[in-house]
């Protein structure tokens, strides 16, 4: 998880939300597709196509995770959020990333964050929160399979931390006559059985019989889970409703960090920073 640091306008430990009047807390998936956005207090506000207008047509500022239209993104967001939120607000923003070149999808976010003028901003690994608003136990080894409309990824975690992953730039969004649905079934469960057969431990093995995590609108097709269980021979566990996993899980990463003195620039009652 990346932090940064931005100085705050008002000192003081902050009040739960939706209480906390002087500080605003705003989740943000932003995929090829869509971008979702939670805010403290009011939950998802918004769920549309990640697109923006600057002159004559649309553009698509997000493709197959990557961002590669900074300024479009950040005029997106003004135009969806700007008008959202207290004129005056700093607001916290936890931020989703694609595990694989996350790097660079973190940098181009921050930049295009900053038209919200955030007090800080996190980033987490989509994996990751999915895997929060599942609610799993992440003491174990984990295996999520996160099927977005242009890219998936399957993604190890081991104490709630990345430990492997594969991307493929297939989606739902793809599948037409040339890329049936089952494809997709093929390609995750190729990148699973890469990655089990290149794990010198037992971490991929323990995760897939605890079961796979499905996330992602993926999650939804029959003929894509119909070929991963067929190809895995193991349960599959799809997240409710799977779409939002992501997003949901970013909320619960934003209440937790509302008031840990890293985001709020507090010391804790020790004295000792965390």
């Amino acid at each position: 998880m990346t932090v940064v640091r931005r100085p705050r306008a008002v000192l003081g430990r902050h009040r739960p939300w939706p209480l906390c009047r002087q500080c605003t807390g705003v989740a943000l998936d932003m995929g090829s597709a869509r971008t979702r956005a939670w805010v403290a207090g009011r939950g998802m506000i918004l769920d549309v196509p990640t697109v923006t207008f600057p002159g004559v047509g649309a553009v698509y500022p997000i493709q197959r995770g990557s961002i590669v239209d900074t300024q479009g993104t950040a005029r997106m967001l003004d135009r969806l959020l700007g008008h959202r939120l207290p004129r005056f607000a700093r607001p916290l923003v936890v931020v989703t990333a694609p595990v694989l070149d996350g790097f660079a999808y973190r940098a181009e976010a921050r930049t295009a964050v900053e038209v919200l003028r955030p007090r800080s901003v996190l980033t987490v690994p989509s994996a990751r929160a999915v895997a929060l608003a599942a609610g799993a136990d992440l003491s174990r080894p984990l295996l999520v399979m996160d099927i977005g409309a242009h890219l998936t990824e399957v993604v190890l975690l081991v104490d709630g931390a990345v430990f492997d992953a594969r991307r493929t730039a297939l989606g739902t969004g793809d599948i037409d006559e040339s890329t049936p649905a089952a494809r997709i079934g093929e390609a995750v469960a190729d990148m699973t059985t890469s990655m089990l057969r290149q794990d010198d431990t037992s971490f991929t093995v323990d995760a897939l019989g605890r079961g796979p995590l499905l996330a992602g609108g993926g999650a939804l097709r029959p003929e894509i889970t119909c070929r991963l269980t067929n190809r895995l021979h193991v349960p599959l566990r799809a997240v409710p409703a799977p779409h939002t996993a992501a997003l949901r899980g970013a909320a619960k990463l934003l209440e937790a960090a509302h008031s840990h003195p890293s985001t709020t620039g507090t010391d804790p009652p020790d004295g000792h920073p965390h």
